[in-house]
């Protein structure tokens, strides 16, 4: 198996990024990148990724795409809306910290996530550390959310952080930042981490 052939497999397996498997129609707009940080602080939790987007895609259908609607939302609606995607167990901290993080949005950035990516100035550190002052999202977390919105913050790319490269060379591609990113068109960046990730858990492709 060549290396375009390897990659071309992880894609088509397992390239669907995290966003668009929540229903986010990602886009450098104050909408899509509230739902992606919702999205990301839900991911940052203990429990399984596709709990996760459940819960994330429930919280989108009730409506819940903007840090005032969620701030609106009151706690039994935020703890039913949870539960239809079995996100239970910790429903109780997310809400809190979801709630905190919708005012953080709203406090320092004015509702628009634009304006922290503005502020870093393309430093993508300063980005990172903005990041995690988020209720909930850590330093995992933060590299979820830079992974996947360098598809509409250009200055980003590229950003694969060292859970995918050693996950590139667990699945026998270049671990180097510089020489993964060329494996695939800058717009497909967040689609080829997410490949590799979950392509590194599949024992029969790191086999091939």
């Amino acid at each position: 198996m060549t290396q375009n052939d390897r990659v071309e497999r992880l894609l088509d397996r397992y390239g669907e990024t995290y966003a668009h498997q929540a229903g986010i129609r990602l886009a450098d707009r104050p909408q899509p990148l509230y739902q992606l940080l919702v999205l990301v602080k839900l991911l940052s939790t203990r429990i399984s990724a596709n709990v996760a987007v459940a819960g994330a895609r429930e919280l989108f259908k009730a409506g819940l795409t903007s840090p005032r609607a969620m701030l609106a939302a009151d706690e039994h609606t935020l703890w039913h809306t949870l539960a239809r995607a079995h996100y239970i167990r910790y429903g109780g901290p997310a809400i809190r910290q979801l709630a905190g993080g919708a005012q953080l949005v709203l406090d320092r950035w004015g509702g628009d996530l634009r304006r922290l990516h503005r502020d870093a100035g393309g430093d993508r550190a300063a980005l990172r550390a903005s990041l995690t002052e988020f209720p909930g999202i850590g330093p995992t977390g933060a590299d979820i959310y830079l992974r996947e919105v360098q598809a509409v913050w250009p200055d980003v790319r590229p950003y694969l952080d060292e859970r995918v490269t050693a996950a590139a060379k667990a699945v026998r591609l270049p671990s180097s930042p510089t020489k993964l990113a060329g494996l695939v068109t800058p717009d497909r960046l967040p689609e080829l981490a997410a490949a590799v990730l979950r392509g590194s858990r599949d024992k029969t492709l790191v086999s091939a």
